[in-house]
């Protein structure tokens, strides 16, 4: 994974946690891509990465210097409460892109953070964390918790914040309803026009991600009806 860092003063000023920005290169992909809002600090906005496809490779082969076009910041972000206890931010693999801005904003709280990320084994972990606590977990046990992040949740947690797979969010949904989550789904615009976004609701409704989400409360989602992967995070 990598972690690439734009100059981008009014976005960075204005970025909130579980936001994203949508990335243009020229030449390049013709959509943009989508990416979490890693950190916004100091006039600049950091976006993690991992090389998985044309967009991405184009990505981290970008040196100082090198420009593209930054759309954001973009949707709708996760709400901390300063009165709603510890706060647990929970993410499997690249779900770990919303997270530290969203511990630097507890942090400022003055909520306890409780860092909680699992991936498959060791070596896919995000090392980097932010907070009072990190709790690892691993598919393969290799390190901390042997299996799901959710699992790893403390139970001091008053509010929990996630993103990863939807497999992951669903299962989630079912222990943590009031779990804030951010959800994977296809987007090409960004800024809901074209409608590609749609997240299914258990209003029987469907929203858009880019504009209503990507966060939402977990049981408000039929996750049966979203698919269980995609490389939303990955930008490929």
């Amino acid at each position: 994974m990598w972690v690439l860092t734009f100059a981008a003063a009014a976005i960075a000023a204005e970025a909130e946690p579980g936001q994203f920005v949508n990335l243009l290169l020229r030449p390049g992909p013709l959509l943009r891509r989508p990416f979490s809002v890693y950190r916004a600090e100091r006039g600049q906005v950091e976006v993690l990465v991992r090389d998985v496809g044309v967009g991405t490779a184009q990505l981290v082969k970008m040196r100082e210097g090198d420009s593209l076009s930054m759309l954001g910041p973009l949707g709708h972000g996760f709400g901390l409460d300063p009165e709603g206890g510890p706060v647990a931010l929970v993410s499997g693999g690249l779900g770990v892109a919303p997270m530290p801005l969203a511990a630097a904003r507890a942090r400022d709280l003055g909520l306890d953070v409780h860092w909680v990320h699992g991936a498959r084994t060791a070596s896919e972990l995000c090392t980097e964390w932010q907070g009072d606590s990190v709790h690892w977990a691993t598919d393969d046990g290799s390190q901390g918790f042997s299996g799901s992040a959710l699992d790893a949740i403390p139970a001091v947690a008053g509010q929990v914040l996630a993103c990863g797979p939807n497999p992951m969010l669903a299962a989630l949904a079912r222990r943590r309803p009031d779990a804030q989550v951010a959800v994977e789904t296809y987007m090409a615009c960004g800024t809901g026009v074209c409608l590609g976004c749609a997240v299914p609701r258990t209003q029987s409704r469907y929203d858009r991600a880019c504009t209503e989400g990507p966060v939402y409360q977990a049981d408000s989602i039929r996750w049966e009806d979203l698919p269980p992967s995609l490389p939303y995070r990955a930008g490929s």
